[in-house]
């Protein structure tokens, strides 16, 4: 082993040793654990019976079973798996398939195995198991026989379960079965890319093709659970698994596996090294939840993604520091959580190779590529008549609003235009009531006009009446003022409509009259 990987490797051992010295009690660390496949002699081991969420990893569970039925002849590589309504309806990753839709169980796994695709994983656990509840009894069943000890399954494609756990001696328990007992299909693990269609699918796994020896095996993603991987690697002829639980980033993930792979293939192993039976059981009683810091909802959802995936930090904090970032303020209140990491201070600037150019193998629903093309074909051509139909359906409610629209404007203007039109006769009935007011307040009424006047009692400021000329009156030896006088009375007199009586005569008037 070279003295750079020794001097990292020691580093990290003093980080993890103050982390788990400075956790008050009950606190947990992240699982990690690498293992020789041949001798399954433990080479380094934290927190490897501690309960954890797995995550996709549950998916190599689903693979065990599956090829297990096969080689009890129970069902075939060639057997039809049907996607059901429950399966479709499966949160993602998935594929997407629409209810009805029919596959191999070959190409199943291989899709559950790259994409990672919660649909397919259901449709596999209905299918060979009669249900979901009789798949999981088919992994329990399967899981004690083979030697796991910590591990309680209840779906087959790992989505949120609390009751769901299983432990890092657990899954690499697993991974050594699967590279034993079933060495032809060691291939189904090391896929880089699987193309359906037009479409390339890469693995999420960021080893493949970007850490020297990497050939599986499966990763998985949940709030809960963090970023979890179970890895294999060969060299010089030697087969080491690593298991990491509980990370922050795909990223970091990786790089902490590659460190860890470097390790191991820089140790042999001997009398000295504990076998993964020997592990001792752990003293937590359940998995932590480590939703608070993975997914801070502050932040953009992490995606497991392999390379360039990262999750959001803790706001204040960067990556270097994430021991600290995951003691009590990030757990729940009851308990603390110590992240326990490789050097996590170095992960700033560290990077995995470029990956290698992808090598996609070919996937199809159907039987075989042929008919699946035509399936596929149809289906295409489905959902582009889907599509027409959708969007000649906006179109239409498009041409609907627009024209509710144009009526809504034409009535507005309709509207307007009568409004203008009652406009004047407002204004002339708005100017008569304030004249009518106007006379009210100086003590007059309209009606009240003097004879003398010569206008008629008809007439008003709206009808034009020709006043008919006065008949002249004798005239009368009167006094000029006098007459005035009465043509002068207040109006509330001339309501009586009486004459005014004429001023008296003199008699020495009379007498010249007379004359």
């Amino acid at each position: 082993m070279s003295n750079r990987i020794l001097k990292r490797f020691v580093l990290s051992l003093a980080t993890l040793a103050g982390l788990v010295g400075a956790g008050a009690a009950g606190a947990v660390t992240a699982p990690i654990l690498v293992v020789e496949v041949d001798s399954g002699k433990v080479i380094y081991a934290q927190g490897a019976t501690d309960p954890w969420y797995p995550a996709s990893i549950t998916k190599l569970m689903t693979a065990y079973v599956a090829l297990d039925l096969v080689r009890q002849g129970k069902v075939s590589l060639d057997s039809l798996i049907t996607i059901s309504p429950a399966a479709a309806a499966e949160p993602p990753s998935k594929m997407g398939f629409k209810p009805g839709t029919q596959l191999t169980l070959d190409n199943a796994l291989k899709i559950i195995m790259v994409k990672s695709a919660n649909d397919v994983a259901w449709a596999i656990g209905e299918n060979l198991g009669g249900s979901i509840e009789g798949f999981a009894d088919l992994m329990n069943e399967t899981a004690r026989r083979i030697g796991m000890r910590e591990s309680r399954w209840f779906n087959p494609n790992g989505l949120p379960d609390p009751r769901q756990w299983t432990s890092a001696r657990d899954m690499a328990v697993l991974g050594r079965a699967l590279l034993r007992d079933f060495p032809d299909s060691r291939g189904l693990f090391s896929i880089s890319a699987i193309q359906f269609g037009r479409a390339v699918m890469a693995n999420h796994n960021g080893l493949l093709g970007r850490y020297a020896g990497a050939d599986g095996m499966k990763t998985g993603f949940i709030c809960s659970g963090g970023f979890n991987v179970v890895a294999s690697a060969t060299r010089n002829g030697r087969r080491l698994l690593t298991v990491v639980m509980g990370q922050p980033s795909a990223r970091e993930r990786d790089i902490r596996a590659a460190d860890l792979f470097d390790y191991g293939f820089g140790q042999s192993t001997g009398w000295t090294n504990q076998s993964l039976d020997a592990l001792a059981a752990s003293s937590v009683t359940e998995a932590p939840d480590m939703r608070p810091y993975i997914c801070d909802r502050r932040k953009p959802m992490p995606v497991d993604e392999g390379q360039g995936a990262l999750t959001a930090s803790v706001p204040g904090a960067g990556v270097d520091n994430a021991n600290a970032q995951l003691m009590a303020a990030a757990a729940p209140p009851a308990s603390a959580l110590a992240f326990a990491t490789l050097n996590s201070a170095a992960l700033r600037s560290r990077t995995l190779p470029p990956r290698a150019p992808l090598q996609p193998i070919l996937v199809w629903i159907g039987r075989d590529p042929a008919e699946g093309q035509i399936m596929l074909n149809a289906q295409e051509e489905a959902q582009k008549a889907e599509r027409n139909a959708a969007r000649t359906a906006k179109l239409e409610a498009l041409k609907v609003r627009r024209e509710a629209a144009r009526e809504a404007a034409r009535l507005a203007k309709a509207e307007k235009a009568e409004k203008a039109a009652a406009q004047p006769k407002q204004a002339a009935k708005a100017e008569a009531k304030s004249e009518a007011k106007a006379e009210a307040k100086a003590g007059t009424k309209p009606k009240a006009v003097a004879r003398s006047s010569g206008v008629p009692k008809a007439a008003t400021a709206y009808t034009s009446v020709e006043a008919k000329p006065a008949i002249p009156q004798a005239k009368a030896a009167t006094k000029p003022h006098a007459a005035n006088k009465a043509a002068a009375k207040p109006a509330a007199k001339a309501d009586s409509k009486a004459e005014p009586k004429p001023a008296a005569r003199k008699p020495g008037a009379q007498a010249k009259a007379r004359e």
